[in-house]
């Protein structure tokens, strides 16, 4: 009696289509706060408590499963995660719709939904491609993580584009078709078979060796996410405050660029990558580089091209990471990749908050007043331009830190 092999080339898709439409719960948002302002009168201390909500939600998701992931039934909760964000994005649109004097309360509700669906994407969709039968394991999950590249900017480019058409008064219409897509993936993922996941921490030989092992891989994804994060959350200010570029051109060029970099790098390595120890490094060489010449370049093209140059140079420290760790931790289970999720989601609302809190410092301080007296740059200028030139020791520890993991696990080859 033959058996036939199940279809996993579906589950793949349905794995890329729903990262792709996970891109639109981080991307859409931040367009919509000034029509929430002005429509809503929400302040935006609230708007940044949405962002804060987004990030909490997310991270406590990476810790339940990260301790309790073998009470989940895994397979239901893939298929049912992208219905999640369409309910998210649901509420978020029709309660301040209908009843817009609770407009904020359905604006939180909405994020915490949909921000459970994002943190279970980031949980569970990278364990699946590892799961899948391959000959590039590597190259699959640089793959999958390239389509959320492409799904930023797709969002921007679809968004603003319907905004100028339409104006930001009907984000409720846009909202709603963004909704409809995660549907698509719940549809596939129900139609496809989905392979057996290891749910346990990993092999108990070597535990120590593979939790030491584990505990750098995920202080590498926290300042390779911290590297990336600080400037995707602080592109667009620093350019329209800092660099002086109209607000239009620097969400476009700006962020857009950014993520078609972050998006193109990581599906070239998927086609033509190989030793993600060396990518890895060169990665956060890279980001000093960009970082440093952002913070200190009176020229603005060559500012400007900093800035976008990091998103090709931090594209693959998340994706990139997770691959270092199934190279160098074999079958590490769900609960490593929630863990190595919580990292990733740490640096990417501590590293962008801690920039935000060093720019208003700097430009209240004496130094900042007096260098602005006698130069050409406000005091905010000079305390943006000094949190990018500080952002740069993400970088600088991610590196040491790879030069010690790469000591590290060839030591433990020797064991």
């Amino acid at each position: 009696m033959s058996h036939t092999q199940p279809d996993y080339n579906r589950t793949r898709r349905a794995c890329h289509f729903s990262y792709l439409a996970m891109s639109s719960v981080f991307s859409l948002p931040p367009m919509l706060f000034a029509a929430f302002h002005s429509t809503y009168g929400i302040s935006y201390t609230l708007l940044g408590t949405l962002i804060l909500i987004n990030f909490c939600t997310q991270l406590s998701i990476d810790l339940i499963f990260t301790f309790f992931s073998r009470f989940f039934n895994i397979r239901m909760v893939v298929r049912i995660m992208p219905l999640l964000t369409s309910t998210g994005l649901c509420l978020y649109a029709l309660i301040p719709w209908f009843l817009p004097e609770h407009a904020f309360a359905g604006l939180a509700l909405g994020t915490v939904i949909f921000s459970v669906a994002a943190g279970l994407s980031e949980v569970l969709l990278s364990p699946v491609i590892a799961a899948l039968p391959s000959e590039h394991p590597d190259k699959d999950m640089s793959l999958l993580h390239s389509l959320y590249g492409w799904g930023v900017v797709s969002v921007v480019v679809i968004s603003s584009v319907y905004f100028r058409i339409f104006g930001t008064e009907n984000w409720m219409y846009l909202t709603l078709f963004w909704a409809a897509l995660p549907i698509i993936a719940s549809v596939l993922f129900w139609i496809s078979p989905i392979p057996d996941m290891n749910l346990s921490s990993g092999e108990q030989k070597k535990s120590g060796s593979r939790a030491g092992g584990l505990a750098l891989c995920v202080l590498c994804i926290f300042l390779g996410s911290s590297a990336e994060n600080v400037m995707t959350g602080w592109i667009s200010s620093f350019m329209e405050n800092a660099l002086r570029v109209p607000k239009a051109a620097g969400d476009i060029l700006g962020m857009a660029v950014f993520a078609l970099l972050l998006a193109m790098t990581r599906g070239l390595y998927a086609k033509y990558g190989k030793n993600i120890h060396r990518a890895l490094l060169i990665s956060m060489i890279g980001a000093v580089v960009c970082y440093v010449t952002a913070g200190l370049a009176s020229n603005v093209i060559l500012a400007f091209i900093a800035c976008i140059l990091t998103g090709c140079c931090t594209s693959m420290l998340w994706p990139g990471t997770l691959i270092l760790m199934e190279e160098k931790i074999p079958s590490p289970g769900v609960a490593a990749y929630a863990l190595m999720a919580a990292g990733g989601d740490f640096g990417a609302s501590v590293a962008p908050q801690i920039l935000g809190a060093l720019v208003d410092r700097v430009a209240v301080s004496d130094f900042a007043v007096e260098l602005s007296s006698s130069g050409s740059m406000t005091p905010e200028q000079i305390g943006l331009k000094a949190g990018m030139l500080t952002a740069a020791v993400y970088p600088i520890l991610g590196a040491l830190l790879l030069v010690y993991i790469g000591h590290y696990f060839k030591k433990q080859e020797k064991v």
